[in-house]
């Protein structure tokens, strides 16, 4: 029954796997050599998709995560000096697990990034992996995903299904561990999809043998199960509960059914694996990318330039007729340029023995035409940085804002949109830490030893992103720091000096500021005698802990 269902999941939504599979063609990242027109004919591909794709995948990784790791946390409820630990235990230890123990995260998440833009929808499945032995963030594309047509988020699908690929010795060890059913699983012929068949062309591999690879079917869904009902005063409810099931799916043998919800959970809620990242909100589950909003603009685009290449081409080359009876000399071999040949022509005029074909040179309209698609495709994917030398700098503060706002206003809801969802995987990777950690866990960093308990991931830390939802670029953040020094500037008696020059220094990416901008002398404990002075002066002195306090009230009395 599951896979009938998921046959018809997948059949579902064929439409959108042919649009993913013909967009990638207009990557251009495969040269072709059309035979039609002519032998010769060009086949370059304009690059107005791969640029839009390049610039936000190069963006966006920059912000969200920069070197020293992409969490954060913020305390919630009153602040105490307990929670303030607790708070950078938990970002410290989930930094360096992320960057230093998950070799996997940087260069799965740097991929994510790539197709995101393109397919419109990518996901992240958390989990804990028994033969690693430790926490998992895995990078799953749309096309490993299956839901029914119904869906329009996770949460309210009644089936996720994940098409795993697993190798036969990896199988093996799982079903060795428990993990599996330990039974005989003949490998199956491994069916590559049509997605995976097109992204394998683009990469110029492809398949040559088979290989003993199993596709694994995890089914999460809600079953009711005979034997373990959902019972209400002893009777069943016919209330459906969480479980995964595995399938193989070749010989169709179930692996292992497997509750999904927590035992000690009254209203057995659906343990959550998955996180849902989206370039832009479709109109129903899976999310719009570049190749559903300017596709068409770039088959155009690359449509007008094959055009003017071929007109190019046939102007610089020119073919046509010759009266029958005229001899050139090694007619089979193109003429170089200045060279001349012998031509036996018998009527003596060889200006009226040939004719060329009209072919026209490169049309000034068609290549205005092609620069309007392209100018409307980058307007539409343009990640909007504002230069900052740019423009004119006594422009009024409110101007300047103005037009970065304008100009960023589609990339700042999909940078939020790509907040939501890495919030989203940090608290379910906290959720397994939560589960598996041992009481205390001690690590080594360089040059320190931490530690981190299984207790701090309770719900007093709140662990968010570290990248600005309302900041993606340095840019933009270069812009803003400089206002705020504008403003400053314009009247110091109000401002906190040193505070706008260090923000200032920070935008723009200066390591160690304190060496150039000095920090304000700090208030230190003085004698009575000094304090005298300074209240003769009118300059300001404070008392401090540990002081005699009785003996300097003594002394300025």
């Amino acid at each position: 029954e599951l896979q009938e269902n998921y046959m018809q999941y997948k059949t579902s939504r064929k439409e959108w796997e042919d649009t993913y599979i013909k967009g990638l063609d207009l990557l251009g990242f495969k040269y072709v050599n059309p035979t039609q027109p002519f032998q010769g004919a060009s086949g370059a591909t304009h690059p107005v998709l791969a640029e839009a794709v390049t610039q936000f995948q190069a963006q966006a990784y920059k912000e969200l995560l920069p070197s020293m790791g992409p969490v954060r946390t913020q305390v919630l409820g009153r602040p105490s000096r307990q929670k303030e630990e607790q708070s950078m235990r938990v970002k410290n230890f989930m930094n360096y697990q992320l960057m230093d123990v998950m070799k996997e995260y940087e260069p799965e998440f740097d991929q994510m990034l790539f197709y995101l833009p393109l397919a419109g929808s990518a996901f992240k499945k958390v989990y804990y992996d028994e033969l690693l032995g430790r926490a998992v963030s895995k990078f799953v594309q749309a096309d490993d995903l299956v839901v029914p047509y119904t869906a329009t988020s996770l949460a309210d699908a009644e089936a996720v299904i994940h098409v795993i690929k697993m190798s036969e010795n990896d199988l093996r060890k799982k079903q060795v561990g428990g993990f599996y059913r330990d039974i005989e699983v003949n490998p199956g012929y491994d069916q590559e999809s049509e997605v995976e068949k097109k992204e394998r062309q683009l990469e110029g591999v492809k398949k040559t043998k088979d290989e003993d690879v199993f596709t694994l079917l995890e089914c999460h869904v809600n079953l009711d199960i005979e034997g373990f009902e959902d019972m209400k005063d002893g009777e069943p409810t016919g209330i459906k509960l969480p479980y995964i099931v595995t399938i193989e799916e070749g010989s169709r043998q179930v692996l292992s059914i497997r509750r999904n919800y927590r035992q000690e959970d009254l209203l057995k809620n659906k343990i959550q694996y998955f996180v849902h990242f989206r370039f832009l909100p479709g109109m129903g589950f899976y999310g719009f990318g570049l190749i559903h909003m300017i596709g068409g603009l770039s088959r155009t685009a690359t449509t007008a330039l094959r055009q003017l290449l071929d007109a190019g081409t046939l102007s610089n080359l020119p073919s046509g007729f010759k009266q029958r009876g005229i001899r050139v000399r090694d007619e089979a071999q193109a003429i170089q340029p200045g060279e001349f040949r012998d031509v036996d022509a018998p009527g003596g005029n060889i200006k009226d023995a040939f004719m060329t074909l009209p072919f026209k040179e490169p049309s000034q309209t068609l290549l205005s035409l092609m620069g309007t698609v392209v100018q409307a495709g980058q307007r539409f994917a343009a990640i909007a940085d504002m230069q900052v030398g740019d423009g004119n700098q006594q422009a009024a503060v409110g101007t300047t804002i103005a037009l970065l706002e304008r100009g960023s206003r589609v990339m700042s809801a999909i940078h939020k949109r790509l907040f939501v969802g890495l919030k989203q995987e940090f608290n379910l990777l906290a959720g397994v830490f939560k589960t598996y950690l041992p009481p205390e866990y001690p690590y080594d960093v360089v040059g320190a030893q931490r530690n981190v308990k299984q207790t701090d991931f309770d719900d007093k830390v709140d662990i968010v992103p570290v990248a600005d939802p309302n900041i993606f670029s340095q840019s933009q953040r270069i812009s803003m720091a400089q206002t705020e020094l504008q403003l400053a500037q314009a009247n110091p008696q109000m401002h906190n000096m040193y505070e706008a020059f260090y923000a200032m220094y920070s935008a723009i990416g200066v390591k160690e500021i304190d060496k150039i901008l000095p920090p304000p002398p700090q208030p230190t404990p003085l004698d009575p005698a000094v304090e005298n002075i300074m209240a003769l002066s009118s300059k300001p002195f404070q008392a401090f802990k540990g002081q005699n306090h009785q003996a300097h009230i003594t002394s300025h009395l």
